[in-house]
């Protein structure tokens, strides 16, 4: 038991949570500040791959020779540079989640270089790991010197609030996903007081942001009115075939994995999983490439412009190509593709079943698939809840989770152990 000397010492929680304020503000708005200049990056070269230079050599810009020779392109180019990169632009991406441990900074620049290529070159993946690995490396490195009394974790957790707020568009998303961590970490103090600074690095992110880039969620679905029976009954259905899609992911991710780890070189690994992720998109076409939040927009805005056997096929692609993507050594995050599998999913649902809502079937494919993926609650939740803006749905969604839940629960994580195995 503290000794009143000692309690005397320690500094009032409001006090404590104010001196908070500046680094997180700071951090907040460099992590968005480095999260916009990667995209911009990569949209500018993205241009060019796919629009500019197709055009010059007189090719179509996304036929199926030119989204496989471009994919094996962007393959060879990243195994190239992870290869030459100081730490091999960190470790394997198959073996880390969303948030973790700070990096060396002299890794960073072969992460960001990763990232962008990733990005422009049709990969199947989000920005969201490699951002937050580099702000977290920039954050930890600048809280050294800048307040070495500070605990580490703090500036993990400033880095990955402002990013994640700054992805999200709200420092919501960020506070829901780092609950679940900060509710078990030790230290002074409620979870509110835990979560103050994240939150205040969350706003500043997400503000920062929106005022520079406005990014939306929302799919602009048709408006869900009431709940029925049948509504709920295709809710549960749809979620839980979502979480079936996703663990199919999960369970063939350590397959996969090991396939490409026994290739002789990472180069020759990535440059195959580049091949295959560019047939996936002939397959696909080309509504799969890429990390999905621009094509998803463009499916749902026509829930009746393609069959269902076609939504099928898309959701089923997409996972394939993320499974492909994370596991082959690209740099590069899970739940933008996740998101797309689901969408297409749930219209899938909605084409089977015309009386099914568009807005229940693709938040409720979101949701399953999501849980699948990323194995955390409120992150789906709220993914899914944010693509429809209806508050209408959230009660059929807390429902719908339900049985999905069950369906992940205690299975084997998206995320492999450093010596391939799965992590449960």
């Amino acid at each position: 038991m503290p000794t009143d000397s000692a309690v005397a010492a320690e500094p009032a929680p409001a006090r404590r949570l104010l001196t908070l304020i500046v680094p997180a503000l700071a951090v907040g708005v460099v992590s968005a500040l480095v999260l916009l200049g990667i995209s911009l990056l990569a949209e500018r070269l993205q241009d060019v791959l796919w629009e500019t230079l197709p055009d010059a050599l007189s090719v179509g810009r996304y036929s199926s020779l030119w989204m496989i020779v471009m994919l094996t392109v962007s393959g060879l180019v990243a195994g190239l540079v992870i290869r030459a990169a100081p730490g091999h632009a960190g470790p394997d991406p198959a073996t880390t989640g969303l948030v973790e441990s700070p990096l060396p900074p002299l890794v960073v620049p072969g992460i960001l270089v990763a990232a962008v290529i990733t990005l422009a070159g049709g990969v199947s993946l989000g920005p969201e790991n490699p951002i937050i690995a580099a702000n977290i490396a920039l954050a930890a490195w600048a809280g050294r010197r800048i307040a070495p009394e500070a605990p580490g974790e703090l500036w993990l957790a400033l880095a990955a609030a402002g990013t994640i707020g700054a992805l999200f568009g709200t420092p919501v998303a960020a506070a829901l996903i780092l609950t679940e961590t900060l509710a078990a970490a030790p230290g002074p103090g409620a979870l509110w007081d835990k979560l103050f600074g994240p939150l205040a690095a969350g706003a500043a992110g997400s503000l920062t942001m929106t005022l520079a880039a406005h990014p939306s969620f929302d799919l602009s679905l048709p408006r869900y009115t009431h709940t029925g029976w049948g509504d709920l009954l295709a809710a549960l259905v749809i979620a839980s075939a979502g979480a079936v899609l996703g663990l199919a992911a999960v369970y063939a991710f350590p397959l996969v994995h090991r396939f490409f780890r026994a290739l002789p070189h990472p180069v020759l690994a990535l440059t195959l999983g580049g091949l295959a992720l560019g047939l996936l998109g002939a397959l696909g076409g080309h509504l799969t490439l890429f990390k999905g939040l621009d094509e998803v927009k463009t499916i749902a805005a026509d829930p009746d412009g393609w069959s269902a056997a076609e939504f099928g096929k898309m959701a089923v692609v997409k996972t394939a190509a993320l499974v492909i993507a994370a596991t082959c050594g690209f740099r590069g995050g899970r739940i933008f593709p996740a998101v797309f599998s689901g969408v297409a999913l749930g219209l899938c649902a909605h084409a089977l079943v015309d009386g099914v809502p568009v807005a229940l079937a693709v938040t409720c494919g979101v949701l399953g698939v999501l849980l699948a993926v990323t194995r955390q609650g409120w992150l789906s939740l709220f993914t899914a809840a944010v693509l429809a803006s209806d508050t209408a749905l959230l009660p059929v969604l807390c429902v719908a989770s339900l049985p999905a839940w069950l369906l992940v629960t205690g299975r084997p994580l998206m995320q492999l152990r450093e010596d391939g195995a799965p992590l449960r």
